[in-house]
């Protein structure tokens, strides 16, 4: 089976470095094969015949080799093609700004939808997906007052996902697709 691993936060000002090719050959070490990554902010893509629920505790015990906590969120080819498959027809348009975020197992997704769903869209859309919430800007001159700017990252969810840009998030489909 074909699984994605999205690290949260790593190579990023300078902190929380990881090198790629030692994830690379991390997940080697576990067995998994054909893994490639994806730029330089945790983006890999392997093969296993590991169930969802072994490669998740694998994942665990290999990052917590780090000496700094690392946040992720582990996917099956079929559950991020069906995030790709099920978006909204706004994600196609060319909007300012796109990111996706992408519940980590730390989160309860009800809990952020109910959160964002009371926020004030400003000059944005959102759509939420069963793995990630995806979110649009129209302008890239309101975005300082958008709630994505003004009110997510003040919330205790906020450092329990990953994001990644809408052009990383289309890439990362086709490279699984």
């Amino acid at each position: 089976m074909r699984y994605i691993l999205l690290l949260r936060g790593i190579n990023v000002g300078g902190k929380n470095k990881v090198s790629m090719n030692d994830l690379k050959a991390s997940l080697e070490d576990l067995g998994y094969q054909n893994v490639v990554t994806y730029i330089n902010s945790g983006n890999v893509i392997f093969d296993t015949d590991d169930g969802l629920t072994t490669v998740k505790e694998n994942i665990v015990i290999m990052l917590g080799c780090f000496p700094f906590t690392i946040k992720h969120v582990v996917l099956t080819k079929d559950e991020y093609l069906d995030e790709v498959s099920g978006l909204p027809e706004w994600w196609h348009q060319p909007l300012a700004r796109k990111d996706v975020l992408f519940y980590t197992d730390d989160v309860d997704p009800e809990y952020i939808k109910e959160r964002i769903s009371h926020m004030p869209l400003h000059d944005e859309i959102v759509h939420f997906g069963k793995k990630a919430i995806f979110w649009g800007k129209y302008s890239e001159k309101e975005f300082l007052r958008t709630s994505y700017h003004k009110l997510l990252m003040k919330e205790k969810f906020y450092p329990l996902v990953t994001i990644r840009n809408g052009r990383t998030f289309d890439t990362l489909g086709r490279m699984l697709g």
